[in-house]
């Protein structure tokens, strides 16, 4: 297995974390007796020399010795080592291709030994064989030699788990070579009726639905569900998990935080990417799914739901109750993926604030979260039910600030209740105010009673910001942001902080003069008092302070008229946010669409989180901004999200998406 490791210059070569000296420890660990040796060199490989994908002189030199472990049956865990050596040689064809990059040597490197995995369809561990017909199918590039010997195994193969792994390779044979796509297709086909398993048939319609659509029956839903719940019938019960022995790996965490049903997860995240834009197909999958008797078939739609709604736009009010509804029982494991799913839905998930209120109401002891590590948070459903806007928030958040632990992240959840959270402002002016300004942590406990402060518009804490200001040292870590929440909170009492006046004057001169000068335009409105500092920002700033002018130039509007010359170059800019920002203010101020609309349709097309400030700018000019009224209409007429696509997604994207469809609408109300 190891013949000419030791001949191997390993010291001249590098991994993720320097000298790559230990990959012959590491590879020798892999054929190990002891599992635990085996887990954590496995954990090692990914994590140095295959780290996040990554590709090394080491993780070149590593493959001819990965295959050598691969074939030998007397190595435990074979099936880790094939799924390695898949990552290594990647999934497709990689930019450095015709280059001869790292991505392309580790492809090449894996085609070449591709035999050895048409070798192991017919292996004796049923592990090694689940792993082996995926290989098979990305490395080996003889298409008509990998489809029979698909089709051979599938028609011999006893184990089910390996059956399904067949199917799922006749699938993605088919989406990679179309020319011989027939034969794969007509096995799948007819795989999708008995005698096969439901768990089998489940799969062949997931992967018809991704190769051949047309294959399908012509309503799926009821087929795909009458499946799951006989699946379900045939599941055996679930094995209690053994509790944290073994390594701490990240292989290990990771396979410890794996679905209940890895298997089913699979096949219904298959089926729902494979259906993508049918949504009404979805939602009645999903409700089909949420209303199953089986708690693990409704925790994966659970977490299936995630996944459409933050990318497809629709009306979710049925799914949604029905996945407030799993909040009502005993399973932890069910409750808490509804709460994750329900969180970043906000003002979605008001279908489901009924049973988060009554969740919040039964178990108290939800409402704040301790964690080993690290200051304590609000606790989920809490988030949530704020989130949705549910004015019964109000009296659980302030139950909590009455207590004996307060969240420092409490006052995030506040914007969302709108005015109805009014009465929390005392007790969040107190809390700022009781803060030590020297505090090492300061910034973190302030900033969240802050945001929640000038979400609220409260005219008392002024003098509250002013005390703070006036005691910052100035080694204070995180200082200037911290000082920015403080001159926003000023700026949303507007008039009513005049006795702020003096401060944000004597803080223009100031690493924050364009934040302090937006709070003064907001507090006097007098554009003689801040257009020198903005004028300055526009001209000489850095790249953020110039791109702060703009948009503080383009809520002064025609006031602004003397910062043109300096707009209309910005709008040149090579930052797009620079560029945007000054393409807004250029037609604000000015009401010069030309120049401006160019540079703001560009961007809308570029990048999609241009799109709600550029809306906002319409929805300001009224009449004036009928010229973007086509955008806006296209964006309220898409199916699809703004900001949804393939690289990831935040928390708050949902939100971010229905407030723009919001202030599109508005803006289009003036056509």
């Amino acid at each position: 297995m190891f013949t000419g490791i030791d001949e191997v210059d390993w010291a001249s070569m590098r991994h993720a974390y320097g000298s790559a000296e230990d990959v012959p420890r590491l590879l020798r660990g892999l054929a190990s007796a002891d599992a635990a040796e085996r887990e954590t060199a496995l954990d090692g490989m990914y994590g140095a020399v295959h780290h996040q994908g990554d590709v090394y002189d080491s993780t070149l030199a590593s493959v001819p010795f990965l295959f050598a472990l691969a074939v030998r049956a007397e190595v435990r865990d074979r099936a880790a080592i094939v799924e390695l050596l898949v990552s290594i040689g990647g999934e497709d064809d990689d930019g450095d291709a015709d280059d001869g990059g790292p991505y392309a040597r580790a492809r090449s490197a894996v085609r070449a030994r591709a035999g050895v995995f048409a070798g192991l369809l017919g292996d004796a561990d049923p592990g090694v064989r689940r792993a082996a017909p995926g290989a098979v199918v990305r490395f080996l590039d003889e298409p008509e030699r990998v489809l029979g010997l698909l089709r051979e195994r599938i028609t011999v193969e006893p184990d089910d788990g390996v059956l399904l792994a067949l199917t799922e390779s006749l699938g993605l044979f088919a989406r990679r070579h179309p020319r011989y796509a027939d034969g794969a297709v007509d096995l799948l086909a007819a795989r999708t009726a008995p005698p096969f398993s439901p768990g089998l048939r489940l799969a062949a319609l997931g992967q018809l639905a991704a190769c051949a659509p047309e294959r399908l029956p012509a309503d799926p839903v009821p087929a795909v569900l009458r499946l799951l719940e006989e699946r379900a019938g045939q599941r055996p019960a679930a094995v209690p998990e053994s509790g944290g022995t073994g390594p701490d790996t990240l292989v290990g965490r990771l396979r410890r935080l794996r679905p209940s049903d890895e298997e089913g997860s699979r096949l219904l995240r298959t089926l729902h990417t494979a259906l993508d834009g049918r949504v009404a197909d979805r939602i009645a999958l999903l409700s089909g799914q949420l209303a199953c008797p089986d708690p693990i078939d409704r925790c994966n739609a659970v977490w299936m739901s995630s996944g459409l709604f933050r990318t497809w736009r629709a009306d979710y009010s049925g799914p949604v109750a029905l996945i407030g509804a799993q909040l009502t029982g005993d399973d932890d494991r069910l409750r808490d993926a509804a709460l994750a799913v329900l969180e970043d839905l906000f003002e979605l998930a008001v279908p489901a604030a009924g049973h988060l209120h009554a969740l919040v109401t039964d178990r108290p002891e939800l409402y704040v979260h301790t964690w080993e590590r690290g200051a304590p948070t609000l606790g989920r459903p809490v988030r949530a039910l704020a989130r949705t806007g549910d004015p019964r928030a109000v009296e659980v958040l302030a139950e909590v600030l009455a207590g004996p632990v307060v969240p420092d992240d409490l006052g995030r959840a506040v914007p969302g209740l709108g005015p109805a959270a009014a009465p929390l402002a005392p007790a969040l002016r107190r809390r700022l105010a009781a803060l030590p300004p020297d505090a090492d942590d300061l910034y973190e406990r302030a900033v969240p009673l802050l945001v929640a402060l000038t979400a609220l518009g409260d005219a008392e804490t002024v003098p509250v910001a002013l005390r703070m200001l006036d005691g910052l040292p100035a080694e204070l870590r995180m200082r200037d942001f911290l000082v920015g929440s403080l001159l926003r909170a000023l700026a949303a009492a507007g008039g009513a902080a005049r006795e702020a006046v003096p401060v944000l004057r004597a803080l223009l001169d100031s690493g924050n003069g364009v934040a302090a000068a937006l709070a003064l335009w907001a507090v006097e409105g007098d554009p003689d008092a801040v257009l020198p500092v903005l004028l300055a920002a526009l001209d000489h700033g850095s790249g953020g302070d110039r791109r702060a002018a703009a948009e503080a130039l383009e809520l002064l509007g025609p006031a602004a008229r003397p910062a043109l010359p300096g707009l209309r170059r910005l709008t040149g800019a090579d930052d797009m946010w620079e560029r945007t920002a000054a393409a807004r203010a250029l037609w604000s101020v000015a009401g010069e669409p030309e120049t401006a609309e160019e540079v703001l349709r560009a961007a809308w097309a570029g990048n999609p989180h241009t799109r709600t400030p550029t809306a906002a700018l319409a929805l300001r000019l009224g009449p004036a901004g009928a010229a973007l009224h086509d955008l806006l209409r296209a964006e309220v007429s898409s199916p699809r999200r703004h900001a949804a696509g393939p690289g990831g997604h935040g928390s708050h994207d949902v939100h971010a998406d229905e407030g723009l469809l919001r202030i599109c609408w508005r803006a289009l109300g003036h056509a």
